[in-house]
């Protein structure tokens, strides 16, 4: 059963935070964990307590389970709001600064095994129609000079 954790309106861009999320997705949580407390970026504090929740959330959930196990399944992140400011330009003009936040989502959940593919059922009907048309070559022209 997976967990899920969010933080909301977190004042970074979303690049900024993306970075560090595609570093830990698919990870282990403790891996995951000892990445982000090393990590020298500024959002790696606050992802970090994000994942530490999201496994407080499992835990909450699934009483007496072991959490070892439980990997970062999904991790997103999404723009939130800008905030809008004007900076001193040259000429009396302002040049616009875009004060960007970010929405991260973070599911975490045990390692289920792989599913295998369906055996697409195959007609005489779907044969035909699906098998490849044979193009006769046409004969090239010859260059005129």
């Amino acid at each position: 059963m997976e967990a899920v954790a969010k933080l909301n309106n977190y004042p970074t861009s979303p690049r900024k935070m993306r970075l560090l999320a595609d570093l830990i997705r698919g990870m282990k949580v403790e891996k995951a964990l000892a990445i982000l407390e090393h990590n020298p970026k500024h959002p790696a504090v606050p992802l970090r307590k994000l994942v530490v929740s999201a496994i407080s959330n499992w835990k909450s959930k699934n009483e007496g389970s072991d959490e070892s196990a439980l990997v970062v399944k999904t991790i997103f992140v999404d723009g939130a709001r800008v905030i809008k400011r004007m900076r001193p330009a040259p000429q009396g003009r302002g040049y616009r600064v875009r004060k960007r936040s970010n929405h991260v989502t973070v599911v975490v959940d045990t390692p289920s095994a792989p599913k295998a593919p369906k055996a697409a059922k195959v007609t005489a009907a779907t044969e035909t129609a699906v098998a490849p048309k044979t193009k006769k070559a046409a004969p090239k022209k010859a260059k005129q000079d």
